[in-house]
């Protein structure tokens, strides 16, 4: 008999059909966690008869749910499918504008990519996404590098590179191809999914033949993505559930391998929040809230739906306060945006994943005191940006996440 360990401990998961059913054995996908603390647990009911003996005689189980995280370090595709389940979208291809004419000018930090014809609006070009010409006579230092757009009108994206390499200024290019990278999710307008998972802790090495549990109506309730200045970026996807299906044998056999894009911190990609870039942000915390809830029904001892709710995104920064410029957005009330994304190491076309909100209200400009740097803490609110949409510069939504391996 064998005492359980774990980094034995395999944590797999698949998209459900059926709420609360698990799925086929197959095709699931392996997980890379740091922890994952998913727990069956139970309403309990105490007797509350009065008895000559002064003494409880009776004590009852009652509604079965299922709670917990798996925490991780953040990477390219790993949680995308619970990013887009928590979003109600889910991950979908970028533009792709081919057969354009593409003048590249401008300068670091303000790179140009202007189009003779044709409008970046239209064909779905949005501030925030990172993109990169994939196809054209360019010079090699313009293809294939990751570029952020942070301005756009029909004709013109204004952009900066990731990995802070140079650009070569030439054109007009003309076949040129610029690709957005990856795939988006964010909360639409209409049509929003409703995804739940079963999710199996696996230990090879519990008892004298393992042990299995699977749990099943797994919805995201929160998803918290912190990006420190220093140590990894990380993310905690926490759950409500129905049930959990005890076994000895794994259920989800041949899964899938985990992930291999690579790790990401914080100290690699682009920031902005308002006028304030990478260098004075210190810190940022992202976190998706879905709320969720279920009412136990007479005759069952699980829930037979999690219901959601709203969709709320909130977080909050840390900046140096080098300027009063972020103090003065909470002190006015003044909406800015957010445009933040980090990449997995320092090459022109490395995996990323990118985070836009296009209006934000800070909710607070706290500051530290000490021998050292002021640090101010911004708590924001995110909100819907009712000036996006279609052939806009911006996305009508909350949250817009680009995953460059979804």
């Amino acid at each position: 008999m064998g005492t359980a360990s774990g980094v034995f401990k395999k944590v797999t998961y698949k998209l459900e059909t059926t709420y609360g059913v698990m799925p086929a054995a197959d095709a699931a996908q392996a997980m890379r966690r740091t922890t994952s603390s998913l727990e069956l647990t139970k309403d309990t009911y105490q007797s509350g008869e009065m008895r000559p003996d002064f003494q409880v005689a009776d004590f009852r189980h009652g509604l079965r749910k299922v709670g917990g995280a798996i925490n991780g370090e953040l990477s390219a595709k790993t949680y995308s499918d619970f990013a887009a389940a928590v979003l109600k979208k889910d991950f979908v291809a970028g533009a792709v504008v081919a057969n354009a004419s593409i003048t590249i000018g401008g300068a670091a930090g303000a790179w140009t990519l202007t189009r003779a014809a044709g409008s970046w609006l239209a064909d779905g070009v949005k501030i925030g996404d990172v993109v990169r010409l994939t196809a054209g006579a360019f010079d090699p230092a313009n293809l294939s590098k990751n570029i952020q757009v942070t301005g756009m009108t029909a004709t013109i994206l204004t952009g900066i590179v990731l990995n802070a390499s140079p650009l070569v200024m030439q054109g007009p290019i003309a076949s040129a191809t610029l690709t957005v990278i990856g795939k988006k999710s964010f909360t639409p307008q209409s049509g929003h999914t409703d995804r739940s998972f079963s999710i199996e802790h696996w230990y090879p090495d519990a008892g004298a033949t393992g042990a299995s549990e699977v749990f099943t109506g797994c919805k995201v309730s929160k998803i918290t993505y912190t990006l420190p200045a220093t140590g990894m970026a990380t993310v905690a996807v926490e759950f409500s559930g129905k049930d959990m299906t005890p076994g000895a044998a794994q259920y989800f056999v041949n899964p899938t391998p985990v992930t291999i894009a690579g790790t990401m911190a914080a100290v690699n990609g682009v920031v902005k929040v308002g006028t304030a870039v990478g260098g004075t942000i210190t810190s940022a915390t992202i976190e998706i809230t879905a709320a969720l809830s279920s009412e136990p029904g007479i005759g069952s001892n699980t829930a037979d739906q999690v219901s959601t709710g709203r969709v709320i995104v909130t977080g909050q920064v840390t900046a140096k306060f080098d300027s009063t410029a972020l103090r003065d957005v909470f002190v006015n009330e003044t909406e800015i945006s957010a445009y933040l994304a980090f990449t997995a190491d320092n090459t022109a076309a490395s995996d990323f994943i990118g985070f836009s909100i296009s209006r934000l209200k800070l909710n607070g400009a706290s500051k530290d005191d000490g021998e050292k740097v002021v640090i101010q803490t911004l708590p924001f609110q995110a909100l819907l940006d009712i000036n996006g949409g279609v052939s806009k510069a911006t996305e009508m939504t909350t949250l817009s996440i680009q995953d460059s391996a979804a």
